[in-house]
């Protein structure tokens, strides 16, 4: 048995536990993907691995499935951070949902001096972040915060958190995270806690650069010998990060 169709619930999932579905998930089931009572379905909700379950009751608005065996366990991701300024629509939720792919564990929505985005709808970027983990075949699906202020989280920055700021003011340089760098990270991809900066479109303002590379926790790197755009900064960033100290 394995289903082709993974759905994020927010319910205990365990041997025989009954799940009712939600009216946007009946219509998906029912009314898109036309599966028949006895078909199966793959669940997920963060905590309790993935788990084959059975359709036992299927109707145009509701439906319930039934958890029959667990398929996976659960897989977190590495303690990492994406930390990113809002930009146009789509962009954002491009980086939302390649971050949420490519395993970060944490994402923060960050405003800077430069950012043109003032607000966010974080409910539908969490929901962009739940439908990446679905597609993706992930067991976890990360946070997605609210906006905040780069100067606020920097005020409350945890001590052990380490930080690879992703500066543009450096591009062409080589600076990379190194094994002096790295630390304990080597140990397992979450033995340490990281966090990826990622300017917004207009860059960082000499404040910004000049508070950030006099962080004790701070990594300042180049993504190479082009400014990248924002979207694709977040993107090459975490596959170097993760290729460096995560779990690939």
């Amino acid at each position: 048995m394995s289903a082709k169709i993974r759905l994020y619930v927010e319910h205990p999932l365990g041997a025989g536990q009954s799940i009712p579905l939600e009216k946007d998930q009946a219509h998906y089931l029912f009314g898109v993907m036309r599966q028949p009572l006895g078909g199966h379905v793959a669940l997920f909700n963060g905590t309790d691995g993935e788990w084959q379950a059975e359709i036992t009751e299927a109707g145009k608005r509701s439906g319930t499935l039934t958890c029959v065996a667990q398929s996976k366990p659960l897989q977190m991701p590495p303690d990492l951070w994406l930390i990113f300024a809002p930009i146009k629509k789509a962009r954002t939720d491009f980086i939302v949902e390649k971050a949420a792919e490519m395993g970060a564990a944490r994402i923060l929505p960050v405003g800077t001096e430069y950012t043109n985005s003032e607000r966010i709808r974080q409910d539908r970027l969490q929901a962009h972040a739940v439908e990446a983990a679905e597609q993706c075949g992930g067991t976890y699906v990360p946070e997605v915060c609210d906006l905040q202020k780069l100067s606020r989280l920097l005020d409350h920055w945890p001590v052990e958190r380490q930080l690879m700021f992703c500066d543009e003011g450096e591009v062409g340089q080589r600076r990379f995270l190194d094994a002096a760098q790295e630390g304990g990270a080597k140990q397992g991809a979450t033995a340490t806690p990281w966090a990826i900066l990622i300017g917004p479109e207009g860059g960082f303002s000499d404040k910004e650069r000049k508070r950030l590379h006099a962080m004790q926790q701070a990594h300042v790197v180049s993504l190479g010998p082009r400014i990248l755009r924002a979207d694709t900064a977040a993107v090459a960033a975490l596959t170097l990060w993760q290729q460096r100290l995560g779990d690939w």
